[in-house]
């Protein structure tokens, strides 16, 4: 039992972090701006500022990644993706694929391509809870996470913003004819969700603290498996595809066939696609042709 809450608990830490597809180098890129004002902040704080000053610091860099990562979602819209509005949808697909390769090749450019270390924000330490031993990063991921989830959640579905989203994604032209300001709503969306995927960049490499421009592939893509499993555009479902993921995956890593740990995304796609291609929350629309 106690070997089966600490895999539970190891598992919802690591889901907590997946993110979305399209993100998956924003997510890079987040993590360099939170090492970059890290490392500045080390330099120039002093040693003896207290945990207090350390948490301030440690959200200042977050923040400032956000927002890094917000400006280049809208410039990323403004200038890959507005021009292809119109576009057959494959258009859109090998853009994305494209501005993906830039950001990573182009951060082995910027950035250097070896491996480097996330400086330490907040002094880490044991935390136990009766058997479980876990970590106090274990736990801020954890709190950090479910605190932007529920932000999210009430943007979709409970401002006007978050209805305007909702139309322009359900119907594009419809929406437009109605006076929805698309482009308006669609750049802010690319915001909001790039200056997310900073959120989970810095998580992540507080946990894990060497970083490197190609890292955001894996993650990227286990979110998109993420997504797929609750229900695309579901945001509930999301977090749960993610969950799951992340718990299945910190069993089987823990196991004897733990060599196939990497594949069990995957695997999950391939089940969900076969048996439920809506996910487990989404709903089946059948398309008029």
């Amino acid at each position: 039992m106690q070997t089966f809450l600490q895999y539970l608990l190891n598992g919802i830490a690591v889901g907590a972090k997946l993110i979305n597809f399209a993100h998956g180098d924003v997510f890079m890129l987040g993590s360099f701006v939170g090492f970059y004002a890290g490392g500045w902040a080390a330099r120039h704080m002093n040693n003896q500022a207290g945990t207090l000053m350390s948490w301030v610091v440690a959200a200042a860099i977050m923040l400032l990644s956000m927002i890094a990562c917000g400006l280049f979602g809208y410039l990323n819209e403004r200038i890959a993706y507005r021009p292809l509005r119109n576009a057959p949808r494959i258009a859109s697909l090998i853009t994305a694929i494209g501005v993906s390769f830039f950001l990573e090749y182009g951060g082995q450019f910027v950035f250097g391509p070896d491996p480097k270390f996330f400086p330490t924000l907040i002094e880490k330490h044991l935390i136990q809870f009766g058997t479980i031993t876990t970590t106090n990063y274990q736990i801020i991921v954890l709190v950090v996470a479910v605190i932007f989830m529920a932000l999210l959640q009430y943007i979709v579905y409970g401002t006007r913003f978050g209805r305007a989203m909702r139309a322009v994604s359900f119907n594009f032209e419809t929406a437009s004819l109605m006076g929805i300001p698309t482009d308006r709503i669609i750049s802010i969306t690319f915001m909001i969700g790039s200056a997310l995927a900073a959120v989970a960049g810095i998580l992540f490499a507080v946990s894990y603290p060497k970083i490197d421009p190609l890292m955001g592939i894996m993650p990227g893509l286990k979110a998109f498996v993420a997504a797929v499993l609750g229900g695309i555009g579901n945001v509930p479902g999301a977090v749960v595809g993610g969950l799951i993921i992340g718990i299945i995956e910190s069993f089987v890593g823990g196991s004897r066939f733990s060599n196939f740990t990497p594949a069990i995304a995957f695997i999950i796609l391939i089940g969900i696609l076969l048996f439920r291609p809506s996910g487990l929350f989404g709903k089946y629309e059948p398309e008029k042709v």
